[in-house]
């Protein structure tokens, strides 16, 4: 694969997000997949897809640690898993090590909202996935609900659903199933909270939240409500995608076009 010189907006951002969660990560605790209330459905996906990838899992992996191949732009999360005895490589999803259709099924949490080039990262799950495999994906809605949590922990953007739509025709991805996700508190006063206590007294924030929160947040989950298709988004603040590389449903295919047109006009 041929490397590119990525644009200096591109590194900034991506050493932004290096930096966040270096210091993140090597604070923290690493936590196993079946813990998540993602697990139900990542175990229904198993069977048949002994290829598997996971885009940056930081240290809340989604995947089976073992025979998952990991990849992550951050050092300390990588370490951990690796002494688990996951398959580890650095590296970032708008250029990935992998050769086409390497893997069935393809995990990338919390990631494309992060990244400068989207198109580009969706680019690369398309190509790594096979024909027919799926794709966990999950990401923020709505560019009104941005908050100064989205700065802090390095997301370029929020999507509009019919841009989000879009973007998954334009690489040939097609929405299956989806479901309310995240865990982000609504109260904007507790998010500016725990981001000053991040910045300012990060020990003393990662201690309580390796001890604490953490532990408290999963105990908290809610069992993912898995609908058909895209669900309605108007008050959703983040979505977990379950999409299949192979094209856009008929029934969405108008939508997804007209989407297209507005967002590349």
């Amino acid at each position: 694969m041929k490397h590119r010189n990525p644009p200096s907006a591109e590194r900034d951002l991506l050493e932004t997000n290096r930096r966040f969660y270096d210091l993140f990560w090597r604070g923290a605790d690493l936590i196993d997949p079946e813990r998540f209330n993602t697990w139900p459905l990542v175990e229904s996906l198993l069977p048949g897809n002994e290829r598997r990838l996971e885009v940056a899992p930081g240290l809340r992996p989604r995947l089976p640690i073992g025979g998952t191949q990991f990849l992550d732009i951050s050092t300390s999360a990588l370490a951990p898993l690796r002494a688990r005895g996951a398959q580890v490589v650095q590296g970032q999803i708008t250029e990935m090590p992998f050769a086409d259709a390497s893997f069935d099924l393809v995990c990338a949490l919390d990631i494309i909202e992060h990244v400068d080039d989207d198109g580009r990262a969706l680019q690369e799950l398309a190509r790594v996935v096979r024909a027919g495999g799926t794709i966990l994906l999950s990401t923020p809605l709505h560019a009104a609900r941005w908050t100064n949590f989205d700065e802090f922990v390095g997301h370029k953007r929020r999507y509009e659903p019919g841009q989000l739509l879009a973007r998954l025709a334009q690489n040939g991805l097609a929405i299956e199933r989806s479901a309310v996700f995240g865990m982000q508190p609504r109260s904007s006063r507790l998010l500016d909270l725990g981001i000053w206590w991040l910045v300012n007294q990060r020990e003393r924030a990662m201690w309580w939240y390796n001890r604490a929160f953490a532990h408290v947040s999963l105990r908290l989950q809610k069992p993912l409500q898995l609908s058909t298709g895209l669900i309605d988004t108007d008050d959703v603040d983040e979505v977990l995608l379950v999409v299949r590389r192979g094209g856009v449903p008929a029934a969405a295919a108008p939508a997804a076009r007209e989407a297209i047109l507005t967002t590349t006009a």
